[in-house]
């Protein structure tokens, strides 16, 4: 299978990125805000060579200033937000399993489904994309991701052993 769909759950990966880098740094803090995700880095890393069907990014709606998504769709991501709801982002988990699932329904043969999360949330997606053929893969930091999840997929990949690879540091951000 020399194809493949790229998944990401912004928030996850975003969020666990800081966490393993403050742990990584022996930070005082359980995250390390000056972390951000190189999106061109991490669509490289993640495609390894597979011709990219789609890759798309789900997580919250940015602040107006803020040049995130545009960074992201500049490399290839095709980019969804949703504003944060009190209850969390279960809206960000669907629509990344509902546009996980057109994918696989719609491609024409089976490939590869690169899913950058950790979540239980996708566990029918894992399996529907079994089903259909596909190869899957999950690819999330080593504290976040879901042994249950862990034993569906055909393959996992820690971000942790990445980790330079896929983001950089931006000094300009204060912590208090």
């Amino acid at each position: 299978m020399d194809e493949c769909l790229i998944l990401v759950d912004n928030s996850n990966i975003f969020i666990e990125g800081q966490k393993y880098s403050a742990k990584k740094r022996s930070l005082s803090y359980a995250q390390d805000y000056s972390w951000r995700i190189d999106f061109g880095s991490l669509l490289r890393k993640v495609a390894n060579g597979h011709k990219i069907i789609k890759a798309i990014l789900v997580g919250s709606t940015p602040p107006p200033n803020d040049s995130l998504w545009g960074a992201a769709k500049s490399v290839g991501f095709e980019v969804k937000t949703y504003e944060r709801s009190p209850s969390g982002e279960k809206v960000v988990d669907t629509e990344l399993l509902a546009s996980g699932l057109k994918v696989v329904y719609k491609h024409p043969r089976p490939a590869v489904l690169k899913l950058l999360s950790g979540d239980r949330d996708f566990i029918p997606l894992i399996r529907n994309a079994y089903e259909e053929g596909w190869e899957t893969e999950l690819w999330g930091f080593s504290d976040s991701v879901s042994n249950e999840l862990q034993q569906l997929v055909n393959r996992v990949v820690l971000l942790d052993d990445i980790f330079n690879d896929i983001g950089k540091y931006q000094p300009s951000v204060v912590l208090s």
